[in-house]
């Protein structure tokens, strides 16, 4: 039997888009943005929360003006991740986020992540929230236009957004020094690959994963200050963002496993754990 690459065709085919045409979303594919959003809140084990909200509707979201610096052009419908700031789990955070951003792929829509270039106040009063909430991370869908703006093409152009780390600088065999190979990676070798061409913010691709027989363990190596203007940590995000490619990659070439979390947490200078994944083969 065929093994399906659904996950494999949507993170090789998005892009980050920040040129939307302003034609609203169909009813259906918003109605199964809503489906799966409500689908991601229930599956959430720490306080995350998905909400879409749109500049078109006629309810209160209409009334705020869901800036982003000029950095998105025609985008008015959006994504909102929101956390406790106490209690939420960037790392979870992250990694449900992006499960809603290649639904959305999968719908024809286009998405760009958004973590600093947006106006945090005016999407705060698009939804209803706590006093411990915030909105760390936002993303517009929509229908890209034909031709990028010039800003969008400036900004991919300056992120690096097609460039991305080699293997033998993000995944690791047996400790924190011995590449692992394509070789030796063996059945996982496309989960892995998935994992390297996934987004991050600035492409700093932050992530380092170290294989000890069918175990995969989940580091950040850390570029220090990044995300501090924002109080949120952007790249524990990023890591949620390969633990989302790695997990569905798996799982359609037919590799079950669990996440957990070792204790006591391995240490390896200049690298933060985030997480492991169990392989059932």
């Amino acid at each position: 039997m065929t093994k399906s690459t659904k996950y494999q065709d949507l993170i090789r085919n998005r892009i980050s888009c920040r040129t939307y045409d302003s034609m609203p979303i169909s009813l259906e594919s918003i109605a199964k943005m809503e489906e799966k959003i409500a689908e991601l809140n229930q599956e959430a084990k720490t306080e995350v929360r998905f909400a879409i909200v749109s500049s078109l509707s006629d309810d209160r979201n209409a009334k705020a003006k869901l800036g982003t610096y000029g950095v998105m052009s025609g985008a008015h419908t959006f994504i909102e991740a929101i956390q406790d700031i106490e209690t939420g789990d960037p790392l979870e955070l992250g990694y449900l986020f992006e499960k809603a951003v290649l639904f959305a792929t999968e719908l024809g829509l286009s998405t760009c992540w958004l973590g600093g270039t947006f106006n945090r106040g005016n999407f705060e009063k698009s939804l209803t929230l706590t006093n411990n909430e915030t909105i760390p991370i936002v993303s517009p869908i929509g229908y890209a236009k034909d031709k990028r703006s010039l800003l969008d093409s400036t900004m991919r152009f300056g992120a690096g957004s097609n460039h991305r780390k080699p293997w033998n600088e993000l995944f690791f065999e047996n400790d924190s020094k011995t590449p692992l190979t394509k070789e030796n990676a063996g059945k996982y070798e496309v989960a892995l690959e998935m994992v390297r061409l996934g987004p991050s913010a600035s492409n700093k691709q932050p992530w380092r994963l170290m294989k000890t027989g069918d175990d995969f363990h989940f580091f950040i190596q850390r570029n220090q200050g990044y995300g501090d203007m924002i109080r949120y940590d952007l790249q524990l995000n990023d890591l949620g963002i390969a633990k989302c490619h790695f997990e569905l990659t798996l799982q359609e070439s037919g590799i079950q496993g669990t996440w957990f979390t070792l204790d006591p947490q391995p240490k390896i200078e200049g690298w933060v754990y985030g997480c492991t994944y169990k392989c059932r083969v």
